[in-house]
């Protein structure tokens, strides 16, 4: 309730205010107004700060769009040509270097591995001993003394012993053998000894099999060597199938990596007992020559110790392939594929294939560092100084190396990896360790860490990463997890968003990292980091808080005084709205796509909170200091106040982009209450340098039409200011709805004033103007001003749109509910329309200058129509006029907008009609060819300026009316003016109701067949007063007019009434009317009461008319036999002046008509009388 009346005493000031605008008619402006002085020259110094002021307003708002720009273009990033800044880390994070002697071990670990490769070499590795040391010198800064004792070292020590890893995956499409359509397929596979080039020659043409028939077998020559049973490797039978899946794998020691090759068969198994366990029963076989003949005594074997008839091939196994695979074929990486099954001879028919695993490795090395570390450590020191030496010879854009190392590099790592059996998984966890750490000294691409963290991820097998590996895995994690928290906090000066590189970096570190948190390796590893996004938040928040105090720590908004106190705020807050902007424009999507972190969130919470604490305590200075300066505020504190709330009305606007749940109470909810007092008074500077502009407008201005329009510089400056301050308005954006009510209305009450204080300068500057000037000239500046005042007026009343009106009432009626809506309704529309009618009041002044120039010409041509002799063409007594409003509507449509145009011409018309209507009055009485060549100059002009962008309906106004009922009266005769005088009266009668003259009560009937008109008086009442005891002595004289028209009839009269105001006469009277007499419409019958007196003449106390028409006309029931019974009828009476009438005045101007001079003697007699009353 108390707002509602807070607003409503509010609303009344506004209103007065406005009202006093409407008082300029009467008083100029008070001196204290700004615009007071307005009419004589400003000084430089106050137009040149008005001028500056305005500039530094529109660069304010111009900011705001200007950093939303930069934004959508730092968001649209290019090419990645700059360097992005240093990645500085904590010196913790550096790993220590090798030393000396470390390096020469794993050196000689190199050498060893040149000196025994082994494989096939790909395209991409190198062949060369010598280009492979010459490069391994380089990489461990050796020298050639060096390099030779650790070559002659290697050579004298043992060479290197080799293994085949063989893993038997599955086969598919095999024979079936059994009566099922399937077979029971198992595979023996072995090492088969090297041979001799000879030997290979002369078993070129032949296969090898391990099933021969026994008669051939006995005729073989017997060896003397016998073979252990683990040579030979068996694997389940898998029953009922053409595709067996056995994953089943094996080891095989190799005497001779270079002519050894693997040989397997696949054999359909016949019988219940167990290949493999007569292979592992059988301990040594004597007698046999080769392996081939190793296993066909394993077969024989299980025949023999399975079935009752050894000799028996009833039950035999079948053949279903066999694959030979000399080991110097196997490729450095090994082999992963299908194997084509081959036949035992060309009379055998197999088909299908079996997929293979097989890789060569050393079972043993004589190295130093081989003896007293493990192999993995060995590979992680070798590839860090590999990666070190690779890195350091990047050229170009070194921090986005991907980690491809030399021809060299690769096969060096290549053979360590497969002679020291490294798995794919341990590889992989090297190499993230090496370039994990290398990466904290040394940036590299972050898509290569994600590259191998995705590595480590697809070859995850957790019982094979213990001990050691896992531990050094989880500190892998950890530092490098820390190493990326360490970034995060110092984003803004690691990953700017100004270099597209910084930004392309930190969004694959994100990604990185968001991967890594979901890494089963990492789960494993690094169980107790299980909510690795709430460091990632708390890195966030710590760096955005040494952010802002490293900004505040720049500035230092607490130093100097108030007023550079808040402009280093500005300049803070701009800082953090920037900041801002960019967090949601492109650290948000990074961060949440990657981590789901709400990047925006968690800053602008944090800074929000920051800086509003900050500015609320410089806000409080201000108004304590302003309360003890009398509420003074200069200009440039003003300007610097609308600034920063400008600046923290956009850094609020930022809530949202927030969740619904994080948008409520933030610390900038209400920060414009700690501004409302200095707006207030920033508002009245708004207001005086805009009166400084409109007077320096108005003063520069040289009344000529600009380019674009026809209105003046002037008029184009004036709206410019109102849109400059309308735009300034629409930045405060005030969110009280009782504080934006105040603001409108003071805006709109300072928007009118000016305007119509505008209009008034211009009007006396016409004015001034005018003396000295030709006409044309002084005509189009009076053009020039009238579009002036329109051009402001129409843009004013753009002003509920432009100050969102409705958005106030809506806010009002919502907090003081519809009474409340109404009371700002009529506030500011009060203020619109009064302010309307000034200007167009200022207009018609400038209106009236025009035509008032104008006047004399047109009397004068007015005057020659007038003068002009009936001899005389009417053409040619208008035409001079009609010229002369040609050439002037020429120049006026030249400069006049549409709308003065009609105004003006308006004007125009109203001014000749009255000219004109004057000259009638003037000239009543003449020759009726006056009045028709009036009547046609009237009907020209009609045309003429119908023609021109008039209506009819706009120009047939009351003054046209007048002048065309004027000239009608004055061509008509004096009986037919006679006759409608009577039309008038009979019309006003009707109208009359209940008069304080009194009313009579009369009856009419008529007698058609005899002609007569009985008139029966009944009684009167109310009559008025005319003697001097309070009473009248009342009679009715009864009449048929006009007289012309009942030459014959006579007036009678009732009987005197004495002393009553409610006479009853019931006396009857009879006329004789014709029904040629009684068909005009101005026949009528009239009643006029007088007062009769014995000493005096009677006096006047009112008349009524009845028309004849309606009692005499055929088929009225006062016409028929019946119409003495018709119920009587009232008549109220009247006493106007007959001498008002226009009738009256055209009669008494014919003196030598004696009709006229009659009846105008008769009327002037009852007025005589009323005037002597």
């Amino acid at each position: 309730m108390t707002t509602l009346l807070d607003l409503k005493s509010s609303v009344l000031r506004q209103v007065q205010r406005s009202q006093s605008l409407r008082t300029r008619r009467e008083s100029p402006p008070a001196a204290g107004s700004p615009l007071s002085n307005c009419p004589e020259p400003l000084s430089r110094r106050i137009s040149e700060e008005s001028m500056e002021f305005f500039v530094r307003m529109n660069s304010i708002l111009q900011k705001q769009e200007n950093m939303l720009q930069a934004g959508e273009a730092e968001c649209q990033r290019g090419a990645c040509t700059v360097p992005p800044p240093q990645e500085h880390v904590d010196q913790a994070f550096i790993q220590e270097r090798i030393s000396r002697t470390e390096l020469d071990l794993i050196y000689e670990e190199v050498v060893y591995t040149v000196i025994n490769r082994v494989g096939v070499p790909s395209s991409e590795h190198v062949t060369s001993d010598e280009e492979l040391f010459a490069y391994l010198l380089k990489v461990f800064d050796m020298g050639e003394e060096e390099h030779d004792i650790i070559l002659q070292k290697v050579q004298e020590s043992k060479r290197a012993t080799f293994s085949l890893r063989a893993s038997v995956l599955k086969a598919k499409n095999l024979l079936a053998k059994d009566a099922n359509g399937y077979s029971d397929p198992y595979c023996m596979l072995g090492i088969l000894e090297g041979q001799s080039p000879r030997e290979t020659e002369e078993k070129k043409e032949r296969k090898f099999s391990f099933r021969k028939r026994k008669d051939k077998l006995e005729k073989r020559s017997s060896t003397k060597e016998a073979l252990p049973a683990r040579c030979i490797q068996v694997t389940e039978v898998k029953p009922e199938t053409l595709n067996p899946v056995w994953d089943e794998h094996f080891v095989f020691e190799v005497d001779d990596v270079h002519n050894d090759l693997l040989h397997l068969d696949i054999w359909d198994h016949d019988d219940d007992v167990s290949v493999a366990e007569a292979c592992k029963k059988l301990n040594e076989v004597s007698g046999l020559r080769g392996m081939g003949r190793y296993f066909k005594q394993i077969a024989k074997s299980v025949r023999a110790n399975g079935s009752s008839s050894s000799g028996s091939e009833e039950n035999a196994d079948d053949f279903l392939g066999c694959i030979n695979i000399s080991l110097n074929e196997i490729p450095v990486g090994g082999f992963d594929t299908w194997f084509k099954l081959e036949p035992r001879s060309s009379a055998s028919k197999v088909q299908g294939e079996c997929h293979l695993i097989l890789k060569l490795f050393t079972s043993q090395r004589d190295t130093t560092l081989s003896k007293k570390e493990s192999n993995v450590s060995i590979h992680k020191k070798l590839l860090s100084q590999i990666v070190e030496y690779e890195h350091a010879h990047v050229k170009r854009e070194p921090y986005n190396w991907n980690g491809q190392v030399s021809p060299p590099a690769w096969t060096v790592l290549t053979h360590h990896a497969v002679q020291t059996d490294l798995t794919r998984l341990q590889q992989a966890i090297i190499r993230w360790q090496c370039y994990s750490g290398h990466h904290r000294t040394q940036r590299v691409c972050y898509s290569l860490l994600l590259r191998l963290l995705r590595a480590i991820d697809a070859e995850w097998d957790p019982p094979s990463v213990r001990g050691d590996l896992e531990r050094q895995l989880s500190d892998s994690f950890r530092l490098y997890t820390e190493h990326c928290l360490c970034l995060m906090k110092n984003m803004r000066q690691v990953f700017p968003c100004t270099s597209a590189a910084a930004i392309t970096r930190y969004e694959l570190m994100l990604r990185g990292i968001g991967y890594m948190q979901n890494m089963r390796a990492f789960k494993t590893v690094c169980p107790l980091r299980n909510q690795l996004h709430l460091d990632i938040t708390s890195a966030v928040k710590k760096g955005t808080s040494e952010w802002y105090e490293s900004l505040i720590a720049q500035y230092r908004p607490e130093d100097g005084s108030l007023e550079e106190q808040l402009k280093k705020l500005v300049i803070v807050v701009d800082a953090v709205c920037t900041d801002m902007q960019r967090a949601q424009n492109i650290y948000n999507k990074l961060f949440y796509s990657a981590v789901k972190v709400d990047f925006f969130s968690v800053t602008y919470r944090q800074l929000e909170k920051l800086v509003a604490d900050d500015v609320n305590v410089a806000m409080e200075r201000l108004c304590g200091t302003l309360e003890q300066e009398s509420s003074r505020l200069t200009q440039t504190m003003g300007e610097t106040v609308f600034e920063l709330f400008v600046s923290l009305k956009s850094l609020k606007g930022f809530r949202e982009f927030l969740p619904l749940k994080d948008a409520k109470m933030l610390a900038l909810t209400v920060f414009h209450n700690w501004f409302k007092s200095s707006i207030h008074k920033f508002l009245q500077i708004v207001h005086e340098r805009s009166c400084d502009r409109i007077c320096k407008a108005v003063e520069t201005d040289k009344m000529e039409a600009v380019q674009q329009g026809k209105h003046s510089s002037s008029a184009t400056e004036v709206t410019a200011c109102f849109r400059q301050v309308r735009d300034i308005w629409l930045q405060l954006a005030w969110p009280d709805s009782a504080g934006a009510f105040i603001f409108v209305t003071r805006l709109t009450d300072n928007f009118c004033s000016e305007a119509v204080c505008y209009s008034e300068m211009l009007t006396r500057k016409i004015e001034r103007s005018q003396l000295g000037r030709d006409h044309k000239g002084f005509i189009v500046q009076l053009c020039v001003a009238l579009n002036d005042v329109e051009h402001v007026r129409v843009f004013l009343g753009h002003l509920p749109r432009d100050l969102d009106w409705p958005g106030v009432e809506r806010a009002m009626e919502e907090s003081c509910g519809a009474e409340g809506k109404e009371q700002v309704f009529k506030a500011l529309n009060g203020q619109l329309f009064n302010m309307d009618q000034d200007l167009q009041r200022e207009a018609k002044r400038l209106i009236a200058l025009l035509t008032d120039k104008m006047m004399p010409e047109l009397r004068r041509y007015i005057q020659h129509i007038s003068l002009s002799p009936d001899s005389i063409n009417n053409d040619d007594a208008v035409d001079p006029l009609m010229k002369y409003l040609q050439e002037t509507v020429v120049i006026l449509k030249e400069t006049l907008v549409k709308d003065n145009l009609t105004r003006v011409l308006q004007s125009l018309w109203e001014l000749l009609l009255r000219m004109i209507l004057d000259s009638v009055r003037e000239n009543r009485g003449v020759q009726v060819e006056f009045y028709n060549r009036f009547q046609y100059t009237v009907e020209t002009l009609l045309q003429f300026l119908q023609g021109n962008g008039l209506s009819q309906e706009d120009m047939k106004t009351g003054d046209y009316k007048a002048l065309e009922e004027e000239l009608k009266l004055n061509k008509c005769s004096s009986f037919e003016l006679i006759e409608q005088y009577y039309l008038e009266k009979i019309s006003l009668q009707k109208t009359l109701k209940h008069t304080r003259f009194g009313r009579i009560s009369v009856k009419c009937y008529y007698d058609a067949p005899e002609q007569r008109l009985t008139v029966e008086i009944l009684h009167a009442a109310d009559i008025m007063a005319l003697d001097a005891n309070g009473l009248s002595d009342p009679f009715v004289i009864v009449e048929l007019c006009p007289h012309h028209l009942f030459p014959l009839a006579k007036s009678q009269r009732t009987q005197v009434k004495l002393k009553t105001l409610h006479p009853v006469f019931d006396e009857l009277f009879y006329f004789h009317v014709s029904p040629e007499q009684y068909r005009h419409r101005f026949a009528c019958l009239t009643f006029t009461v007088m007062d009769y007196d014995w000493l005096s003449t009677n006096d006047f106390a009112g008349e009524a008319v009845a028309p004849l028409s309606d009692f005499c006309w055929p088929g009225r029931p006062n016409a028929t036999a019946a119409g003495k019974s018709v119920q009587p009828f009232i008549l109220h009476l009247s006493r106007s002046k007959p001498s008002e009438k226009p009738i009256m005045r055209m009669l008494d101007a014919r003196t030598g008509d004696r009709e006229a001079q009659e009846f105008v003697r008769r009327l002037k007699e009852i007025e005589k009388s009323m005037e002597e009353e």
